[in-house]
């Protein structure tokens, strides 16, 4: 029996509810905004990409958090952030910030830029500041959409952020979103996609470990997640052969 059949049914994404703490969002204007977009777009997601989700208990109700999914496509970051219960900020690189318009747009919805490699000072320390706050914080290790649909290995830098601000880490699996939008095409087609947070590695845990044994421990983690719901029949069943672009399970 596989580990998704352990847990809980998936579920769809209109029962999802935003919990926004004070802290979390600038003004209550932006707060409304945000819930009644993120609401729109669950709509849309289960509509025209039959959304689901898995482990949503996985997430802690309170304090600083770092989400860390394999990176598929442009659906990513408004797809985790519709799926979970809270606020979610994003780490977005700095390019999509270029056009002014579309700039301000995704910073209404918590994004904030750093550069592609994940390195510029001010991208870490905004980061820090919103971790120390108690929000939740995206981040994508791979550092770019995979080419292939395959996870490429993870960046370093994620021990630092949860030591420095508490925050527990908690590993997230997508799949289907690199088969609706992979990065070589214009605009997105219909599609089937899931998403899954497995258990949390919490402030002590991550302690234990040292930068490369918590990269690799975060890595395997995302991976077996994904290769269980690429296995999972519920999901496999809708994917002819040449559709999939899964890896072996771990």
């Amino acid at each position: 029996m596989d580990i998704l059949e352990k847990q809980p049914a998936p579920s769809t994404l209109r029962r999802g509810r935003v919990e926004t703490s004070a802290t979390e969002g600038s003004s209550l204007g932006n707060q409304i905004w945000y819930g009644l977009t993120q609401r729109f777009l669950q709509l849309l997601l289960v509509v025209f990409y039959r959304v689901r989700r898995w482990g949503i208990e996985n997430i802690p109700a309170e304090g600083p958090v770092l989400l860390a999914p394999n990176h598929q496509s442009h659906f990513d970051p408004p797809l985790v952030g519709c799926c979970c219960p809270r606020r979610v900020s994003y780490v977005a690189r700095a390019s999509l910030f270029d056009f002014a318009p579309f700039g301000a747009l995704i910073r209404s919805f918590g994004a904030f830029p750093i550069d592609r490699e994940g390195r510029g000072f001010a991208g870490i320390k905004e980061t820090l500041r919103r971790l120390k706050r108690g929000e939740m914080v995206l981040i994508f290790p791979e550092g770019a959409r995979t080419p292939d649909g395959l996870i490429a290995p993870f960046h370093g830098g994620v021990r630092t952020l949860a030591l420095r601000s508490g925050a527990t880490i908690v590993p997230v699996a997508i799949e289907g979103a690199y088969q609706a939008w992979p990065r070589w095409r214009s605009f997105p087609r219909l599609g089937t996609i899931h998403v899954r947070f497995g258990k949390p590695i919490g402030p002590e845990e991550i302690q234990r470990l040292g930068e490369d044994a918590l990269v690799a421990e975060v890595e395997r983690r995302v991976r077996r997640q994904h290769a269980e719901l690429c296995n999972h029949p519920t999901i496999a069943r809708l994917r002819r052969p040449e559709q999939q672009h899964c890896e072996p399970r771990p």
